[in-house]
């Protein structure tokens, strides 16, 4: 992890110049162009919650308001490849707030390479984190993002979680039912486990639609999960897809190891769909 001596020095420098190190370093691969993008503004926000202050990266449709968007990112944290993700889905035509889930103990970045940083030089933030931050942090993050010009009121929330983020998505979910609508998972890690707050057992207090993707490597170890996961949202009476992708856990940012830009885009154009129907 970054020490303080570290952060310092990050903050001479600006969130461009970090994306371009990142992109020369060759650990962000630059993503397809959105046909008829929208022009975006986007800016660094913070945000006051019971904890702290969480830093964040805002984006946003530069005329009328949009639906909103809270992505929650892997275990890698905010980084150029979550901002790269977050513009892009502005270009679609939504007002997209991307957090800093590790904001109690530091600022982002948090992981110094990105998607390739070893693994273990993160999970301890991720361990920090427990169900009652998620809840608390989804409630905050969902109001901050409807006290926002940018955002339409009118129209439902979605919310996106990758790995770690998966069950952080459903959580807020169940915070804001009334306000979010669509819910998208992507290597959702810890989807069904035997806990009473599994985030299998909590989609009935939602009302969402979902769009679950499960890396093959995940499906491996556990090949029952996508039934539980099935039967839980036929029971809810919930909208939803679950399917496997061919592609190994992290797939989807295009900062990891395992970046698989086919399923990644794939994957992507099953969030549009989603959110199209949800969030109209």
């Amino acid at each position: 992890m970054c020490d303080s001596n570290d952060q310092e020095e990050l903050k001479q420098y600006t969130r461009r110049d970090f994306g371009v190190w990142a992109a020369s370093a060759g650990l962000l691969t630059a993503l397809p162009g959105v046909a008829n993008a929208v022009g975006v503004a986007e800016r660094e926000v913070t945000i006051t919650t019971a904890d702290g202050v969480c830093d964040a990266y805002f984006a946003a449709p530069t005329s009328g308001a949009a639906p909103g968007v809270l992505v929650w990112p892997d275990v890698f944290g905010l980084r150029p490849a979550f901002r790269q993700m977050g513009r892009r889905l502005a270009e679609s035509g939504y007002s997209v707030l991307v957090v800093n889930p590790f904001y109690r103990q530091m600022k982002a970045p948090t992981a110094p390479q990105g998607g390739q940083t070893p693994i273990a030089q993160v999970m301890p933030l991720m361990q920090a984190l427990t169900p009652a931050t998620h809840l608390s942090d989804g409630k905050a993050f969902v109001a901050w993002l409807d006290a926002q010009r940018e955002v339409d009121k009118a129209r439902k929330l979605g919310t996106t979680g990758y790995c770690m983020g998966g069950p952080i998505a459903v959580r807020t979910a169940t915070v804001a039912p009334g306000r979010v609508g669509a819910v998208g998972t992507f290597h959702g890690a810890a989807m069904v486990t035997a806990a009473p707050d599994s985030p299998h057992r909590l989609v009935a207090q939602t009302q969402a639609q979902y769009l679950i993707a499960v890396a093959q490597s995940d499906d491996t170890k556990e090949p029952e999960a996508k039934a539980t996961l099935r039967a839980a949202f036929d029971s809810a009476k919930l909208s939803a897809e679950v399917e496997v992708y061919p592609a190994a856990h992290g797939w989807c940012p295009p900062d990891t190891q395992v970046y698989d830009a086919a399923q990644a885009e794939r994957a992507w154009t099953r969030l549009l769909a989603t959110f199209g129907k949800a969030l109209a």
